[in-house]
């Protein structure tokens, strides 16, 4: 079992930054991916960017050029560093820790940490 914690969120500009963090305790076995998610019209939640234990990313087309996703794994922390931001970006950010063990995925989120993007 996961367990994650985020922080990092909270009321800024448009045109401001902020970066979220999650960190991820509680498992002996390797994370093999961690992201972030946010609601979306139609579905439950979109993907907003994924890295791979590896390093491999991937990114929405609304966020490429202005987030950027690192990872320590040593910490088992990922990090969202959100740049340009704009009033869209505004929601419950949640966070995701993607597990494969003896071939059965697991997925473990976050309780949500709250963006808000307003002047």
């Amino acid at each position: 079992q996961v367990q994650l914690v985020e922080s990092g969120g909270g009321l800024v500009q448009p045109g401001g930054s902020l970066r979220l963090s999650c960190a991820a305790s509680g498992s002996r076995f390797r994370i093999n991916a961690m992201g972030w998610y946010r609601p979306a019209p139609g579905k439950q939640r979109e993907l907003v960017a994924t890295i791979t234990s590896g390093g491999s990313t991937n990114y929405a087309d609304s966020v490429k050029g202005r987030f950027t996703i690192s990872r320590d794994n040593a910490k088992n922390t990922v990090y969202l560093q959100m740049n340009s931001l704009k009033p869209e970006d505004t929601a419950v950010y949640y966070c995701n820790a993607h597990q494969v063990i003896r071939a059965t995925a697991y997925d473990y989120w976050g309780q949500g940490t709250q963006v808000t993007v307003s002047s």
